[in-house]
């Protein structure tokens, strides 16, 4: 028998490692879920936590969040600082006497579209018909729109068209107005009737000109709808000039940020950067909102094992060991993502003070491997550690880190310049070539998936 033996080197990954990304690239939510868990598996384990702003995370001081006084006396030098946040807080009902916040709870105090259109239709549907209307609610596109067809909620819950046409007929008359349109004749046609019927706004030839002659409106065939419905061109023209002003094409779009984005609940920050006089300074919440420790009990234990083994069984000591260890680890994967956090915010801060100070026009172009190349980390380490995660910036909005990334922003905002500032409606093909004036060039295609994004509608509708 020949037996041959051979030496192979490998790499493997290890546990600690896997466990260390793993916390890495959870989001602020994942992670509070993350803690839960642990804390209820591990008994070795024990949170502390401070009392933090329902504004930013920050922590608090009494009834006071430092970083929000700080915040408006940069804004505002002359205004007494202490006296409106008391009264934000007693407004609130909350403060230092109240229950700890709890980062799993945190809400805006906004609603979402989706939770305004359901809380408006419990009101008017009976209980056998909400099904039906959550379906329709959940089915709604950034725009506004029903995605689903008739056909298709009837097949979903077995009932026949006239009484899911009852639901849609409730949907569509929530405002915003014009909201579970099947398209944009029908979205149109439904704000027609609202301002016809509830604010008395009429105009003569609209109803006929968005049923039968929306196509041509579009294209500026005008003289064809008027030879067409026997009128004056004129009178076309102001039907056109009253659909731009009157209506609005995405209803959606008015719960909707600058970045188009429907605003649901708010987003608690991972990390602040904040405005100082010395530069910006950046601040990890989670090492602020709490702290984790072995509990005093099982440290005490693991201390008397090493001085007193003899004290306790090997099963006894194996299960203190077990937790202890567990519990370390876990507390040192939880530092290690903090400090990741922090350098790669100071990095961003550092390459991108223009954006920070000026907005999304100075944004410089920026990678998430140029970022690992300069801290000397692989580029997978800076994607888990942004993914997800959101960062409050001097002017208190709440961004995604990929912000930081996306040099499409800045060109988003040249294309937004130019069409506020047009004369007459620049086509796709114009705004591209106006951008290449400034030295950005990008094709026609793009610019229209970018206007879209926008919520701006083409040139033949402007």
């Amino acid at each position: 028998m020949d037996m041959t033996f051979s030496a192979k080197m490998g790499m493997r990954v290890s546990p600690r490692l896997v466990a260390a990304n793993r916390i890495l690239e959870l989001s602020s939510l994942e992670l509070q879920q993350a803690i839960a868990e642990e804390l209820a598996d591990n008994p070795a384990l024990e949170k502390v936590e401070e009392p933090t702003c329902p504004v930013c995370g920050a922590t608090m001081q009494g009834s006071i969040c430092p970083h929000c006084l700080s915040q408006q006396r940069r804004d505002d030098p002359q205004t007494d600082l202490a006296e409106p946040y008391e009264e934000y807080y007693s407004l609130r009902g909350g403060g230092a006497e109240e229950d700890e916040f709890d980062p799993m709870t945190q809400v805006a105090d906004e609603m979402s579209l989706s939770e305004h259109l359901l809380i408006e239709l419990q009101a008017l549907l009976t209980a056998e018909d909400l099904p039906i209307a959550e379906y329709l609610v959940g089915n709604l596109d950034e725009r506004g729109w029903l995605t689903a067809s008739v056909d298709e909620v009837m097949t979903v819950f077995g009932v026949d068209r006239s009484r899911v046409e009852g639901v849609l007929a409730q949907l569509q008359s929530l405002e915003p107005v014009g909201i579970g349109a099947r398209d944009l004749r029908e979205c149109l046609l439904i704000q027609l009737r609202y301002l016809d019927e509830e604010l008395g706004i009429r105009q003569p030839y609209a109803k006929e000109i968005i049923t039968d002659h929306l196509a041509e409106l579009g294209e500026h065939k005008f003289g064809r709808i008027a030879q067409e419905l026997k009128i004056d061109h004129s009178v076309v023209e102001e039907v056109w000039e009253f659909i731009k002003t009157q209506m609005n094409p995405y209803p959606a779009r008015q719960f909707a940020g600058e970045s188009g984005t429907v605003r649901s609940v708010h987003m608690l920050p991972d990390v602040i950067i904040s405005q100082r006089d010395h530069g910006y300074e950046v601040e990890v919440l989670e090492s602020k909102r709490y702290f984790l420790r072995v509990t005093p009990v099982y440290s005490q234990l693991s201390a008397t094992i090493e001085a007193e083994p003899d004290r306790f069984t090997e099963e006894e000591k194996r299960h203190i060991q077990r937790y202890v260890s567990r519990a370390k680890l876990f507390i040192q994967n939880i530092n290690q993502r903090r400090q990741t956090l922090h350098k790669i915010t100071t990095c961003l801060v550092a390459r991108q003070k223009d954006f920070l100070a000026g907005g999304v026009r100075y944004l410089k172009p920026l990678t998430r491997a140029a970022v690992a190349a300069e801290l000397g980390i692989h580029e997978s380490t800076v994607s888990r550690a942004t993914a997800g995660k959101f960062v409050m910036i001097p002017t208190r909005e709440v961004i995604p880190f990929s912000n930081f990334f996306t040099a499409s922003l800045s060109v988003k905002d040249l294309i937004k310049e130019i069409i506020e500032s047009e004369k007459a409606p620049l086509t796709d093909q114009e705004i591209a070539e106006r951008l290449e004036k400034r030295g950005v060039q990008i094709a026609r295609r793009t610019v229209a998936k970018y206007r879209e994004s926008l919520g701006i509608l083409p040139s033949s509708l402007r």
